[in-house]
């Protein structure tokens, strides 16, 4: 038996190190891997479930056409190329090459991903997203603050003696997060969850504070103006590195606690007990999750929450900061800003980037000049996973013709024309950073792919022979061979003489220039060369006050009467679980077989006041869709919401985003699909 040493390149947090056991050519047994200090324990459930997801029997091991009747057929790689080549050569020659649409998401990172781009460029141009599903708006706050985005080893926040865990749910989808927080608390300190639910997370918080959905600005600008008020701020610290403290200090005059808890639905004296913690505890951590950044408005938010580290002086020191986005092992992308994950816009204009993530289905149907024709479709389930599931529908099927690269049957897969069988990690080396610690890994091949599989860069480069693209038999652009992608990770390393296969094959690597402790020199990238509360750009790029007030999110019970039948009453959130990853994971038996299922979570006195009881079906809808599932009362979650967790295939029943809107963030370009106002009936009761 061979043990290999690899990492998830899943879009988690964590990007576990651990070693793998290979016999016969199948996958036996994933152990942990204490090298990577920021996931000793090792895999959670998703990564020991690798072992079915390789073998598993619903796996797409070969190329498969969809019939006239909607069922698909296998055909050989032959077929497969020559059908998707020919109808590129049609469609470059007519309407134009910007006819065909590339959609590339975020289901596996790592350096050859990059191959996919060589190759639409040099097919001659393509249409391509912009913006992204998952964080941009609190990148671009945490980089007009800040100046960048890192933050310091996971194990600093064990230092922290308050820990504010705010819309994050670590218990569940930052588990080895906690092991940090643990001993932060063992040593004495406390921890404060933000959340509208009562979470895993929340039982081991000494205060647990509930907020409307949206209204996490407000709540953060009540506690600035407690701190300013009662003078309660590291003045020492904000002469020296703050920017705009004096018009920041006044503007958070006009927030009090009183008008705060009307807004947030928080009571004053919770806000007062916030503020009396960051008043007197240090050093204090921040660590936000990503769905209070889904709003309208979160640009905004997440830069009132920053300021609060800022004017007690929480930043570069050990256990104080911000948790949101580590980059630092993001060194092989040019830029690090929320704008480094795209396809560039080319200088002759070929490359359309005018499709946003976030308004996928609208934008598509939208296009002109030349209208889309064809969709290529990659590490990625849109159809799931992109707001306005109706309108992602229409636009794919309004298509001649789809392709996408998928391992399982997923609901985007069902769509096309052509399915290609993709790779598992275990199938193909590769190289990945992380967004939460601060190490390179191997992702290394073990196992051959089984059936007909081929990995995506070798599909581009069959695909660039068959269309004469001129640098197909260049392997630093199309490497294919095992030996040609070896060479390519080393290619892209050079940079780094830290950084070798053979060194990364031991174990992770630290990121050469990592700061342990970010900001330590308190030196900021930012105009001022400073903390900047004040921000000019914040107006001339995305039209914001430059100070981070509080907004109302576009979609809320207050943007509009009561009576008024467009303005539905609970707010629906679709938070992570898990043992999922969004749409991912769910169809293997070793994670389905503990019984989860679409749930409409309600608080019974919502439930009550509508004539549902425990397990009775529910219909949960708005003015763009509705989703049938089963109720399940709680009384930690906050009167006024309803909870489905996001990610269930529309086979499942339970998907999502057919209530969701196509709308961006205040900056940043991600998508504002949090912003959910719904209702809830019993199916006998649906009108």
């Amino acid at each position: 038996m061979a043990i290999y040493t690899t990492a998830c390149p899943r879009n988690c947090y964590s990007t576990c190190a651990f070693r793998v056991h290979v016999e016969d050519g199948r996958l036996r047994r994933i152990e942990p891997h204490e090298d990577n200090r920021a996931t000793p324990g090792g895999a959670c459930l998703k990564g020991l479930s690798y072992v079915e997801r390789v073998h598993s029997p619903d796996r797409v091991l070969y190329p498969m056409r969809r019939r006239a009747g909607g069922d698909f057929e296998r055909i050989s790689w032959d077929e497969a190329l020559g059908t998707i080549a020919e109808k590129l050569r049609e469609l470059k020659a007519d309407p134009g090459p910007q006819s065909v649409f590339y959609y590339s998401a975020s289901g596996t990172k790592g350096i050859m991903n990059t191959v996919g781009r060589n190759f639409w460029r040099r097919y001659g141009g393509i249409t391509a997203t912009y913006g992204d599903l998952c964080w941009p708006a609190g990148l671009e706050a945490t980089r007009l603050t800040l100046g960048d985005n890192k933050h310091s080893v996971p194990w600093d926040i064990a230092e922290a003696r308050l820990i504010v865990l705010w819309g994050k749910n670590a218990a569940e989808t930052n588990i080895h997060q906690m092991v940090f927080v643990d001993q932060a608390l063992a040593e004495g300190g406390k921890l404060v969850v933000i959340d509208p639910r009562r979470t895993e997370t929340a039982e081991r918080a000494s205060l647990l504070i509930q907020p409307r959905p949206g209204t996490d600005g407000a709540l953060a600008l009540a506690v600035a103006h407690l701190l300013a008020k009662d003078d309660r701020v590291d003045h020492g610290f904000i002469e020296r590195h703050v920017f705009g403290y004096p018009e920041f200090a006044e503007m958070v005059e006009e927030y009090t606690p009183e008008w705060a808890a009307d807004v947030t639905d928080v009571p004053a004296r919770y806000i007062q007990e916030l503020a009396e913690y960051f008043a007197t505890i240090a050093p204090v951590t921040i660590s936000p999750g990503y769905g209070m950044q889904r709003f309208a408005n979160s640009g905004q938010t997440m830069r009132a929450m920053l300021a609060l580290l800022a004017i007690t002086g929480n930043i570069g020191a050990p256990g104080a900061g911000w948790v949101y986005a580590n980059l630092q092992s993001h060194i092989f992308e040019k830029v690090k800003d929320p704008f480094a994950f795209y396809p560039p816009e080319e200088p002759d204009g070929v490359v359309r980037v005018s499709v946003s993530t976030a308004r996928l289905g609208p934008d598509m149907l939208a296009q002109r000049d030349p209208p889309l024709r064809m969709a290529w479709v990659e590490r990625g389930n849109p159809v799931t996973q992109n707001p306005e599931t109706h309108t992602v529908l229409e636009a794919f099927r309004a298509l001649d013709f789809r392709v996408v690269v998928e391992q399982f049957m997923t609901d985007t897969a069902r769509e096309a024309d052509i399915v290609l069988p993709a790779k598992t990690m275990f199938e193909q080396s590769d190289v990945i950073g992380a967004y939460w610690h601060h190490y390179i890994q191997l992702k290394q091949k073990v196992i051959e792919p089984p059936g007909a599989v081929k990995p995506e860069s070798e599909v581009y480069k069959l695909l660039a022979e068959r269309l004469a693209v001129r640098e197909a038999a260049d392997p630093a652009i199309f490497p294919s061979s095992d030996a040609e992608v070896d060479a390519f990770l080393e290619r892209e390393m050079e940079p780094y003489p830290e950084l070798t296969l053979e060194r990364l094959k031991q174990g992770p690597v630290l990121t050469p220039g990592s700061e342990e402790v970010a900001y330590s020199d308190l030196v900021f990238p930012t105009p001022s060369g400073k903390i900047e509360l004040v921000s000019a750009e914040a107006t001339d790029r995305w039209g914001l006050d430059s100070l981070p007030r509080y907004s109302e999110p576009a979609e809320s019970i207050r943007s509009g009467q009561a009576s008024d039948p467009a303005v539905f009453p609970l707010h629906m959130l679709t938070p992570n679980t898990k043992n999922r990853i969004h749409s991912q994971f769910n169809n293997l038996k070793m994670i389905s077989q503990f019984g989860d299922k679409p749930l409409a979570v309600m608080h019974p006195d919502d439930a009550r006041g509508r004539g549902i009881g425990d397990g009775d079906r529910v219909r949960v809808f708005n003015q763009r869709g509705s989703i049938e599932l089963e109720a399940q009362l709680d009384n930690g979650l906050k009167q006024g919401c309803v909870c489905v967790t996001n990610g269930w295939w529309i086979s499942e029943g339970g998907t999502v985003n057919f209530l969701s809107a196509a709308r961006e963030t205040d900056m940043g370009y991600g998508a504002a699909f949090h912003e959910n106002r719904v209702e809830v009936s019993a199916v006998g009761d649906a009108k």
